[in-house]
């Protein structure tokens, strides 16, 4: 286990050491669950969880000016509770989207330890360069220990990982900034920013706490959270995507309408080409939006404006075409079958069962 102060337990409330933490200290999550006076600890969870589910990161009050003692159960409680309600509602979607907020979230504070900026203006240069050194170091650790990765720091605040590694992360990116091709690579070492090196992870981070979240047991404690778990089901509801039967959708069309559906996440390029496609085929806003609940980053305004910016309804008032397929197959999101039957683009597609 790892070496971790009060600062890094709240956090990283998904390692194992906050839990462990806590049961050192003599706390139970029966405690929490049944004293009135711990009550708001967990409508805490449930604004968790609600964070999540509207696309957004839950705002840690490590922020504020609380007394460490007092928050640290606080902040990793909440995330315990959060994780067993989720569990007991059985809501998968909502699962994935706070596995992917807390992802999120733990990448921001992973980011800015590895950043570690010091004040070249202030007197006390010395202790910040000890704590940039020391913090740099315990999120390598973190990193290397929880997801088997070799970060190295070098000398330039650049962090360097080996091209092997770099290429088994890069791979579910489709965005061209990632392709190896792309970056700086010297003596088989792939350089990254502390931004890049986290963004890297994410998907590492998510299903860690998805593992977690699957992996918990819960016993008897169910009928003191029975109204927080019915209220999360209601919740979970709402991210029903409607099932397409339309046989006109091109191979690629259907792999990504299919990736939302199972509640993953789909590249930018797959959402450009999704919307772009539908909105061509006059599907409307409201519809289209629909489509993308599913997805664990899902946030109704931000996806609102984008499908109305390639609408050509904001911004330049530009209307975006569906990119051809030489495009689609740059960004790997090709799935031709014969019914492709070589066109160019996926307006062309015609399925067998209709006249070509």
């Amino acid at each position: 286990m790892l070496n971790l102060g009060t600062d890094e337990i709240i956090k990283y409330p998904f390692l194992a050491e906050a839990k462990a933490y806590l049961k050192d200290k003599g706390f139970t999550l029966e405690q929490f669950v049944n004293d009135p006076d711990h009550k708001f600890i967990i409508d805490i969870a449930y604004d968790r969880i609600k964070y999540a589910a509207n696309g957004e990161i839950y705002p840690s009050i490590y922020k504020n000016n609380i007394n460490k003692s007092s928050l640290l159960p606080r902040e990793i409680f909440s995330f315990i509770i959060a994780v067993v309600l989720l569990k007991m509602s059985h809501a998968n979607i909502l699962i994935k989207k706070f596995a992917l907020s807390e992802a999120r979230r733990a990448e921001k504070y992973l980011e800015k330890d590895l950043e570690a900026k010091i004040d070249i203006h202030s007197d006390n240069i010395r202790e910040q360069l000890e704590y940039k050194v020391n913090q740099q170091e315990l999120a390598i650790k973190i990193i290397k220990e929880l997801f088997s990765v070799d970060i190295h720091k070098n000398h330039d605040d650049h962090f360097i990982i080996t091209v092997p590694d770099y290429l088994r992360h890069a791979i579910h990116f489709h965005e061209l900034e990632w392709k190896l091709v792309n970056r700086y690579v010297h003596h088989g070492f792939v350089f990254l920013t502390p931004h890049e090196t986290v963004r890297l992870l994410r998907r590492k981070i998510d299903q860690y706490i998805s593992s977690r979240i699957h992996s918990v047991e819960v016993t008897s404690i169910k009928h003191s959270l029975q109204n927080y778990i019915n209220n999360i089901i209601v919740m979970a509801q709402k991210f029903v995507v409607p099932a397409s039967t339309s046989t006109e959708y091109p191979p690629c069309i259907k792999h990504a309408l299919d990736v939302l559906k199972n509640g993953k996440n789909l590249s930018h390029s797959g959402r450009f080409l999704l919307a772009t496609f539908l909105l061509g085929h006059n599907k409307s806003i409201t519809e289209i939006v629909s489509l993308f609940k599913n997805a664990p980053d899902y946030n109704e305004r931000t996806t609102l404006y984008q499908i109305n910016h390639l609408a050509g309804l904001s911004g330049s008032r530009t209307k975006y075409n569906c990119p051809s397929c030489q495009k689609i197959k740059i960004h790997n999101l090709c799935f031709a079958t014969s019914e492709c039957n070589n066109i160019t683009n996926p307006f062309q597609f015609k399925s067998n069962n209709e006249p070509r």
